[in-house]
């Protein structure tokens, strides 16, 4: 079911952009919040399962500490919102046997009926093959969820800014992440933007549509 038109979708996404300073007068509604944090629990991950979480800092005192391990990027501290995008470290055998708990629980099946799946899941990822890295896997995980934030909040008018310009070990001990076999990955900034951020009105730079999408016939 189609629910929003072509061209409100395009104008959104060009309306878009990396947002460098914000209002701090201006404050996310309820609402659209708990809307945006809804799309973080609905993002997709492969095999669905989740190897992540997402800390959401309202504490003003400590978004201000995390200034400094941002490069000293204020949007951490004005904008309404700010996001840590942590990934499950080094997941395995427990991660499997918990995401499949839940489908019994969500789905009513029966545990028996989901050998196959995490014989799969398993034989994929446990333990990992030769050369495969299950923390930069789960690592673009967080990076699917981080686009669907962005996009979400973009359709709701609200701004944004991802941000790696951090230290994720700083981070980490700020937010009491060490030793939780979480670790930081990614942030983000979500409200509105301040009148005078020159970025605003920049034309946002893009190569032509022919030079990027290639059809393979």
């Amino acid at each position: 079911m189609k629910t929003i038109e072509n061209d409100a979708l395009i104008r959104q996404l060009r309306w878009r952009y990396a947002t460098k300073k914000f209002d701090p007068q201006r404050k996310i509604t309820p609402r659209d919040w708990q809307t945006l944090e809804e799309t973080l629990v609905l993002a997709p991950s492969s095999f669905g399962l989740q190897p992540w979480r997402f800390l959401v800092v309202d504490n003003p005192q400590m978004r201000e500490q995390l200034v400094a391990a941002s490069w000293n990027q204020r949007q951490v501290a004005d904008a309404s919102h700010l996001v840590v995008f942590a990934i499950k470290r080094d997941l395995g055998a427990a991660d499997i046997e918990r995401h499949l708990q839940r489908i019994t629980e969500v789905r009513g099946v029966r545990l028996e009926s989901l050998a196959a799946f995490r014989s799969m899941m398993m034989g994929t990822l446990v333990p990992p093959p030769p050369g495969f890295d299950v923390n930069d896997w789960a690592a673009r995980q967080v990076y699917i969820a981080l686009g669907n934030f962005m996009m979400a909040a973009a359709l709701l008018g609200i701004d944004t800014c991802p941000l790696e310009g951090i230290e994720p070990a700083k981070y980490d001990e700020l937010l009491g992440l060490a030793g939780s076999g979480y670790a930081t990955q990614v942030a983000a900034t979500a409200g509105y933007r301040a009148n005078d951020d020159a970025y605003a009105q920049q034309p946002k730079v893009r190569y032509d549509i022919a030079d990027v999408v290639r059809r393979v016939r």
